[in-house]
């Protein structure tokens, strides 16, 4: 195949890209300046940064809620051209609507989609099973811990089978042990389904533990400074392998390159405050 076959182009490629806007004081303010990411498909890709920085503004281009001030963004070798049913979404608030069963959360997008009424639902009930809430299918979000919330989330996302899947801290709301849990759910399904992702976080070893590659990017206004690839072997367990030296060797590596910006993103916002 030709270099530019459209079957070989990266999922996700963002180039030059530049996103500017203007604050409700009417400055104008630069996001993220300069920026490149390359995800190959089937990449998991993990970006950590400084608070601030800019890394949910990467997300809003990648899914066309924002538009890049100059540079391009594209998709599978394609612009970007409004909501692209290609790519799921995970967030920090889940997004369960409570008035409705666990079943009939998840069944929501491929019936939204068109899907067949009884295969919607033998679909629903599959991915509960593999996200093991088998049982839970009647019960309301209220009535389910917060890591089992995420679980129902995460079968709701991977139901409509996204080939792109953006996740904004998803797991920063839980506590440290069912993050853990919550990790080896994620990687068991990603490996199966085998979509591209870029995962945002604030938490560095979630980042190593998950991703085959993690982008370290500077304080505001965000640009990228390193690229680390992840060499670890898969499948992962994660609550194994944070104890392994190579593990532990690169966690500090990255953590040196971006404690400076974290101190810098801190300095700048003192001084904004002073």
């Amino acid at each position: 195949m030709s270099a530019t076959d459209p079957n070989e182009s990266p999922a996700i490629e963002l180039i030059n890209v530049s996103r500017r806007f203007i604050t409700p004081d009417g400055k104008s303010m630069t996001a993220i300046r300069d920026f490149n990411m390359s995800v190959a498909r089937g990449e998991f890709v993990a970006v950590v940064g400084p608070t601030g920085c800019g890394k949910s503004t990467t997300l809003n281009l990648v899914t066309g809620l924002a538009s890049p001030s100059s540079g391009e963004v594209r998709l599978f070798g394609g612009p970007v051209n409004g909501i692209d049913p290609r790519i799921g979404f995970a967030f920090q608030t889940d997004a369960l609507f409570p008035w409705r069963s666990v079943i009939d959360n998840v069944v929501a997008g491929p019936l939204f989609r068109g899907k067949p009424r009884e295969e919607a639902y033998a679909r629903a009930r599959e991915w509960l099973a593999r996200v093991h809430l088998t049982g839970h299918e009647s019960k309301y979000p209220h009535q389910l811990s917060g890591g089992m919330r995420k679980r129902v989330s995460l079968a709701q996302t991977f139901i409509n089978e996204p080939q792109i899947l953006l996740m904004d801290e998803p797991f920063s709301a839980l506590d440290v042990q069912t993050r853990v849990v919550m990790h080896d759910v994620l990687l068991d399904l990603w490996s199966e389904a085998k979509a591209s992702v870029v995962f945002v976080t604030h938490d560095l070893e979630e980042a190593i533990a998950l991703a085959d590659k993690v982008y370290v990017l500077t304080s505001g206004p965000a640009t990228v400074k390193s690229v680390y690839p992840v060499h670890l072997p898969r499948p992962r367990i994660v609550s194994e392998i944070r104890y392994q030296e190579d593990f532990i060797a690169l966690s500090k590596t990255i953590w040196d390159d971006l404690r400076d910006e974290v101190t810098r993103g801190a300095a700048r916002d003192e001084a904004r405050a002073a």
